[in-house]
């Protein structure tokens, strides 16, 4: 055997934007390799000369000891003729003609950037834009690939020489880490409100910070948009923040400087500690202690608080000036996508904030905070976003051209899929605006440009009126459409292949069905491609149609209607339209179910954002004894199961019982009710597997009630873990659906 012999390894995965050239270089000069690294589109290419035990050891270190942000796939490695040389280098990029190309997301700021930055000798002591190979954005701030610095954010910043010497050192942090710069050579702050304007990082933030300490909403130009800040214990301010978005009772986002000034406003284990300090930053809904000193304005009549700590140098700084923790909301006008350039956000934002901290280094793509909800003891994403998406992903089977889905139109993501790979999109957000559509527009066009993927064929939702369909009319390309509650079971499939048969409760407000009425409150038998409809509740006919969504009393007199009693709240034009059958669909929608019940109790007739009514009746049901009132189940005409929601109402509108009983007595009836069902289909079938998806499982009382009832019956519980339960996750369903014609 040769004492010295070659390799080249060929490296995919998550492997570019992550400082794995670098981390290449040293691990080379570690083991005594030479040779040479470079970026080839979405893959790393090795050429490694050395002992076979130092390329053994090498190779084995390339997976063992990769950066934190990467995820580098396994090694493709053959052998090739020696070239003799003797150092290691990191040799300039090429294109190559088929591209593998895995984006990171946006990553956190590292420990060693902030000791840094809080370093009063370092010379970037304090400065906003800190960052070096660990962390720092990366899809927010890639224009193209190979990563590059000229296909960045940054390619306008030129390195002074402090920063190119080291860029250029094998030995430093910053080796090659494409967005770093420093305050002589990269992007600053500048603060504009109507009475002053502060050019200059320091001066800037001291009048942010001054304005927040005064109660004034400053809009903070952040990582992947715009956030609207404002003092978290100040009621007034907060008071102002809802009445101008305006946004009257949707729950605010917290961020807090560390860990232990969250632990004094909210409960947290050591478990969601970590989770909250990772690199993707996430938000997560913890529960509000009653001794905090946050405003009750945050998530009014909610136990729960979103919160999440700093993930970038900017909002460090902000936060250690402040001295407390601000809310943290997204910059847009409400149901629009996150804001990302200064003068749109100064025109769309003026009427909302006091003040505006800008700064200069360019947002390529939007990118708002994904949010994650604890059920079942685990994190479960509810949004994708900065720091989780794109969210890829890995089919089942093999695509025969690529695709695109669409998705849904509230929640909306799109997911983009090729071979067997699928790429989810960040949270786009609901499709009600042109400026919502515009924004699809540029997201399905700038995934397709990144990942060199051209789809061939849309996925649509079968609805006719959402709005991703002016997207797919404009696109021209031959489309296939998926039922709403199949893509919701499909993607919740996908997550546990060991599945062959399900059993799947898809719960949710409406989507269409495939007899052209609103379906909600379904269970289906089966397996991705052959879903059959098995169970679903008893049917009603909501008045006004689509307003039932936001005006839970309607869903409250439709069943009150239903059953031949009085609706006395709802007008009688109302209920003569509805009698004549008049623009009221006939839905079984358990998310409706839940609206009728938040207004029967008196916890919200008026929902001013999507979800209210079931988040408030679950926070006053918390921690509080119901009992269960037993719901007929019986077959339908059409061999469906059918719980029949009835016995619910004298319980719900009696006036005697303490409203957060009968909440409780409705949450745990429904559970009840769902494990009727499966066990009439176990029975029926063998299936022994219950899924759980559609957003009426982001109720965390309503799914673990289901899930000990369920587990108590003998059958397998499952619900997702990786894609959100809710409308976000169904653009990947629909390419699984795609995948079983």
């Amino acid at each position: 055997m040769p004492d010295r012999i070659a390799q080249f390894i060929t490296i995919n995965g998550r492997v570019q934007g992550v400082g794995f050239r670098p981390f290449v270089y040293r691990v080379a000069h570690q083991h005594q390799i030479s040779g040479w690294v470079r970026n080839v589109n979405g893959a790393v290419e090795i050429h490694a000369e050395g002992r076979p035990v130092q390329l053994q050891r090498f190779s084995d270190a390339l997976l063992n000891e990769a950066p934190p942000l990467s995820a580098p796939g396994p090694l493709a490695i053959t052998d090739c003729a020696a070239e003799q040389i003797e150092d290691f280098s990191i040799r300039d990029s090429q294109s190559a003609s088929t591209a593998d190309i895995h984006l990171p997301p946006d990553g956190f700021v590292c420990a060693d950037c902030l000791a840094e930055l809080h370093d009063p000798t370092n010379r970037r002591h304090r400065y906003p834009f800190i960052t070096c190979t660990q962390c720092g954005p990366r899809y927010t701030l890639i224009t193209a690939l190979p990563y590059d610095r000229p296909n960045t954010a940054m390619r306008d910043f030129t390195l002074c020489p402090d920063c190119r010497q080291e860029y250029d050192n094998p030995l430093d942090r910053r080796f090659h880490a494409e967005p770093i710069a420093c305050p002589v050579c990269g992007p600053h702050l500048q603060f504009v409100s109507a009475e002053e304007t502060h050019e200059g990082d320091e001066a800037a933030l001291a009048a942010a910070v001054a304005a927040l300490h005064a109660g004034k909403i400053v809009a903070v130009k952040g990582v992947g948009g715009y956030h609207l800040l404002c003092d978290a214990r100040n009621d007034e301010a907060i008071a102002l923040l809802r009445a101008r978005k305006p946004r009257p009772a949707k729950p605010l986002a917290v961020m807090f400087r560390d860990i232990d000034t969250l632990r004094s406003a909210v409960g947290v284990t050591p478990e969601m500690e970590r989770f909250l300090a990772s690199p993707e930053r996430p938000i997560v809904l913890l529960r509000k202690r009653d001794e905090s000193s946050l405003s009750e304005l945050i998530a009014p009549a909610l136990a729960e608080i979103g919160c999440l700590l700093p993930y970038s140098p900017l909002h460090d700084l902000l936060l250690t000036d402040f001295g407390g923790p601000l809310v943290a909301t997204s910059g847009n006008l409400s149901g629009e996508p996150v804001l990302t350039d200064a003068l749109e956000a100064q025109t769309r934002l003026a009427r909302i904030a006091d003040a505006f901290l800008h700064h200069d280094r360019p947002i390529v793509r939007p990118a708002d905070d994904p949010v994650y909800r604890v059920i079942a003891g685990v994190a479960r994403p509810l949004r994708m976003g900065r720091g989780s998406a794109p969210l890829e992903l890995e089919l089942p089977a093999v695509l025969p051209a690529p695709v695109l889905a669409l998705g849904s139109h509230m929640k909306n993501t799109l997911c983009l899929a090729w071979g067997n790979r699928a790429v989810v999109s960040p949270h786009v957000g609901e499709l009600d605006t042109l400026r919502s559509l515009d924004t699809l527009g540029q997201v399905a066009a700038d995934l397709q440009r990144l990942y060199q993927v051209r789809a061939t064929r849309l996925i649509v939702d079968r609805h006719p009126g959402y709005g991703t369909r002016r997207y797919a009319r404009d696109s021209g390309l031959p489309l296939f459409e998926v039922w709403h509650h199949h893509a919701h079971a499909s993607a919740l499939a996908w997550e546990f292949p060991e599945v062959s048969e399900w059993i799947v409760f898809a719960w949710d407000g409406v989507g269409l069905g495939e007899d052209q009425t609103l379906w909600g409150g379904e269970a289906f038998t089966g397996a991705p491609g052959r879903w059959q409809r098995a169970a679903s509740m008893r049917p009603f006919r909501l008045p006004g149609a689509d307003k039932a969504g936001r005006e839970p009393w309607r869903a409250a007199a439709a069943l009150l209607w239903e059953t031949g009693q009085t609706a006395p709240f709802a007008p009688e034009p109302l209920h003569q339209a509805w009698s004549a059958r008049l623009n009221s669909p006939a839905s079984s929608a358990v998310g409706r179910l839940f609206d009728a019940a938040a207004a029967l109790c008196g916890v919200c007739s008026h929902a001013s954002f999507e979800g209210e009514g079931p988040m408030r009746l679950e926070a006053v049901a918390a921690d509080t004894e119901g009992e269960v009132v037993a719901l007929p189940l019986e077959h339908d005409l059409l061999g469906v199961w059918r719980t029949d929601w009835a016995p619910l109402l004298p319980m719900l509108t009696d006036p005697t019982r303490p409203v957060a009983e009968r909440a409780a007595s409705f949450h745990l009836s429904l559970a009840q009710a769902l494990v009727e069902q499966a066990k009439q289909l176990r029975e029926q079938t063998g299936i022994r597997s219950v899924g759980l998806t559609g957003g009426v499982f982001q109720n965390r009382l309503l799914a673990e009630a289901a899930i000990v009832l369920l587990e108590a019956a003998g059958l397998s519980v499952h619900l997702p873990r990786r894609v959100p339960v809710n409308d976000a996750g169904l653009s990947f369903g629909q390419v699984i659906e795609f995948l079983h014609p």
